[in-house]
């Protein structure tokens, strides 16, 4: 029972980081940029929820819409600002700038808030459930992490694939020169996708700190970096790949933490990433692409 009780943990964690890496993938699959800002994106949505929802008592649905508004509007602005001068620049120049807007908004968010951790009042309301005689307890988080991960990933793939807005995405994402003479635009394209992934972390970041209740300018750092491993692990530009390599990857991480070491989970993470890519490169769900010279 314990095993299954890490078991659904580990798949709650995995959750949160399939929601990063959705945005991680979006951005990928069709910018071919790595936004390495978009955990920084997660932590200022958190700060968000926790002062409309903690300190001005906000209905939390209402604080969380609130959340993905401002995290879609920085986002948004940090495309145009930080990333669309870039976009025929060498992917080097893309990458540094993206790790300099990282830690640009952890230091705004340390001048604005101080680096001491707060503690986050959880937003869901449901309460745990308890199952074989109360020998394992689920707690709401779980449920609801579980839940909307899986139904926004139904929801974005439904969006790509049955929508103008989705094929605009993967036309731009097959070859952005021909979609732009088909009639695509591209900027806006680019832009939509910057804000649907902020978007996701906000509700990331929302469900994060419910689940781990700490805030810091730094919370969203690591958890950006292994739902990048998880993007990668599950082959990156793929949804279902995001989703999966998130869902595998927690539950590595917990089940490490219970039966290995706690220091060595983070390791044993990203020791399992260099096997999986070592044996097929382009990630469980990734597919080969053929450059044309």
């Amino acid at each position: 029972m314990q095993f299954l009780s890490y078991l659904i943990n580990g798949i709650s964690l995995g959750s949160v980081y399939a929601l990063i890496a959705l945005g991680y993938t979006m951005v990928y699959g069709i910018a071919k940029m790595l936004n390495f800002a978009h955990g920084d994106v997660i932590m200022i949505g958190s700060y968000v929820i926790f002062f409309a929802f903690g300190s001005f008592g906000l209905n939390p649905i209402l604080s969380i819409v609130l959340s993905m508004v401002v995290c879609t509007i920085l986002g948004v602005t940090l495309e145009r600002v930080a990333y669309r001068p870039l976009r025929e620049a060498p992917s080097l120049a893309v990458l540094i700038t993206a790790i300099g807007v990282s830690y640009l908004l952890q230091q705004v968010a340390q001048l604005l808030w101080t680096s001491s951790p707060k503690s986050f009042q959880s937003v869901v309301g449901l309460a745990p459930i308890s199952l074989f005689n109360g020998e394992l307890t689920i707690s709401g988080e779980t449920i609801v992490t579980i839940v909307a991960c899986v139904v926004i990933m139904v929801g974005l793939i439904w969006f790509v694939n049955h929508t103008p807005a989705g094929h605009a995405m993967l036309a731009v994402s097959e070859d952005r020169g021909a979609a732009q003479l088909m009639g695509v635009n591209v900027n806006a394209t680019i832009s939509l996708t910057f804000a649907i992934g902020s978007a996701l972390a906000a509700v990331a970041g929302a469900l994060l700190c419910s689940s781990y209740p700490t805030l810091q300018p730094t919370t969203g750092a690591m958890p950006g970096i292994k739902a990048f491993v998880a993007a990668v692990f599950g082959g990156i530009g793929s949804i279902p790949g995001a989703f999966l390599g998130g869902i595998l990857l927690g539950i590595i991480e917990n089940l490490s933490k219970a039966y290995i070491s706690t220091q060595l989970s983070d390791a044993i993470v990203f020791l399992v990433l260099i096997i999986v890519l070592l044996v097929k490169p382009t990630g469980l769900l990734g597919k080969k692409v053929n450059v044309k010279v």
